[in-house]
């Protein structure tokens, strides 16, 4: 099996010297294609801290991240930039879909911005679609859509380019329980089919059930990993009951 990301002794401080104040500590481990990770922790846990330094969007204090044998933390920002092009896809509670553009073009931009030809795009944009549930939707404009629908189109034009790894920060936050099932089965559907690799970080236990593994944050440091089971609603159990034995507010 591919691996993915390896991260290695990595450390996050905020602050100026002498004044600094640690968010990460010592945080080590290995993503392989096909995982579907969630990250959850209380308030503080350094969970957004931590997604953000895995997709190039911070740099950390100390330590490696390895993006297919490549150390990101020593890439400038135009290379940063090609890896966010070519090699990672984005979801976010809020749907940053266009408001002028129609759902089919939302889809395709990431294609088109690179260049792709119109037959690929087409044909990528059918397959998307359909695997999102969003076929009868292609016409219609985000305005026009409910939030389940919005997110899953953000979450087709995410996985459109194929990338080697989806980061997913609460994509679930923003919807109601029916919304919210129907974008995770899409989501697994993606990672158990087509081997989509999925690191997400959620406040929401039953969001987090969806995952293959569960890494959980406190105080800056990886505290326990749970693995799921055959059994989803066990899985579920588990997760709360960590949840409550670790205390804090899950934000």
């Amino acid at each position: 099996m591919n691996k993915i990301l390896e991260i290695r002794n990595l450390y996050k401080n905020y602050g100026r010297k002498g004044y600094e104040t640690p968010v990460l500590q010592d945080i080590s481990m290995d993503i392989f294609e096909g995982d579907f990770i969630a990250i959850m922790g209380p308030s503080g846990a350094g969970k957004t801290t931590l997604l953000n330094l895995l997709s190039t969007l911070d740099k950390p204090t100390k330590g490696e991240i390895l993006l297919e044998g490549k150390d990101i933390t020593k890439l400038s920002n135009k290379q940063l930039s090609l890896i966010r092009r070519d090699k990672i896809g984005f979801i976010f509670q809020e749907y940053n879909l266009l408001d002028n553009m129609t759902l089919q073009d939302n889809i395709a931009l990431p294609l088109s911005l690179n260049g792709a030809k119109s037959g690929e795009i087409i044909r990528k944009v059918q397959q998307r679609t359909c695997a999102f549930r969003l076929e009868s939707h292609l016409r219609k404009y985000p305005y026009q859509l409910s939030g389940g629908q919005k997110q899953r189109a953000a979450s087709a034009r995410a996985l459109i380019t194929e990338p080697r790894i989806l980061f997913a920060y609460d994509p679930t936050g923003a919807l109601n329980t029916k919304s919210s099932r129907d974008l995770l089965c899409c989501l697994k559907a993606a990672n158990e089919e087509e081997k989509a690799t999925i690191l997400m970080v959620t406040h929401d236990g039953y969001t987090a059930s969806y995952a293959r593994q569960v890494y959980f944050l406190k105080d800056g440091k990886i505290h326990s990993r749970l693995n799921h089971g055959e059994s989803r609603k066990a899985f579920y159990e588990e997760i709360m009951s960590m949840l409550a034995a670790m205390g804090g507010e899950q934000e």
